[in-house]
């Protein structure tokens, strides 16, 4: 079980699952009860009440027929917070606020940037500062909504993150040289830990260039999650021929890297050439 919580015990789903253990077990229902009525498995509904899981608009609102919005808890209004909450762009809640918090492996591929999940403060910065018409106050939330992702690094059983970078990322000025320096020396010390495999690709691999994705093994054996990036909005999705389209493409990109010893000698030869 996680000691590291992989979110704010304050936060809109947080209490939704609080308040809605403490309604059920009030009105004395098993989690098996509760699941029949929203149409779930037990498994689910602990899920919720754990903050595993974002809830649905229809959980909510069978939630507050249920329970008849006692104590003037409204799952709905929760809801609705849960789904606003400033940080992250709408399209990619579904995945930094209930596939990220629970995944145990992690494979991703990006041929343009550091992996969000490795990316330093200032990295990130300077990534979402030019944005096109981005506000200030917007990118501090943004930068702040990432620091927040990384957290699911500190739990006492962290995921496995299985990464593959394309080489000229590397060498990709993001913030000028100090930036760059940091952010590589952050890449080498995430590295030497036993949950960071970090495999630089040969550029000239043709596979990865159409475009940036990861795939998330989750618990209780349900199906593989893959996330795809466009300029718009991510692609999410557990159908079967896509996620093995995607399974295939990462291990072709695996083939063309190179093994993790050669590729953190790579990495340090990058840090030292941004002076």
């Amino acid at each position: 079980m996680d000691v590291v919580p992989s979110l704010n015990p304050d936060s809109p789903r947080a209490r939704f699952g609080a308040e809605m253990r403490r309604l059920r077990e009030a009105a004395e229902l098993s989690q098996a009860a509760v699941a029949a009525r929203l149409g779930c498995t037990q498994t689910q509904v602990s899920r919720l009440e754990k903050a595993n899981r974002t809830p649905s608009r229809s959980d909510a609102e069978r939630l507050d027929l249920l329970f008849d919005t006692s104590g003037g808890v409204s799952f709905t209004q929760l809801h609705e917070r849960i789904v606003t909450q400033p940080g992250n762009p709408p399209w990619f809640k579904s995945w930094a606020e209930e596939i990220e918090p629970t995944l145990r492996v992690l494979r991703s591929w990006d041929p343009l940037l550091i992996p969000g999940l490795l990316q330093t403060e200032a990295y990130a910065r300077h990534i979402f500062s030019h944005a096109p018409g981005i506000k200030p106050e917007e990118v501090d939330e943004r930068v702040e909504a990432r620091m927040r992702r990384q957290r699911i690094l500190q739990r006492e059983e962290p995921p496995l993150l299985l990464m593959l970078v394309d080489e000229g990322v590397l060498h990709r000025r993001i913030g000028g040289a100090a930036v760059m320096q940091e952010q590589l020396g952050h890449l080498l010390e995430m590295a030497q830990g036993p949950d960071v495999f970090l495999q630089v690709v040969d550029p000239e691999c043709v596979a990865g260039l159409a475009g940036a994705f990861m795939i998330a093994e989750l618990p209780d054996s349900q199906p593989d999650v893959v996330s795809s990036d466009s300029p718009a909005q991510a692609f999410i999705t557990t159908e079967r021929d896509i996620v093995t389209s995607i399974w295939h493409r990462y291990e072709v990109l695996r083939m063309w890297a190179y093994p993790e010893r050669t590729s953190l000698q790579k990495i340090e030869e990058a840090r030292r050439g941004w002076i």
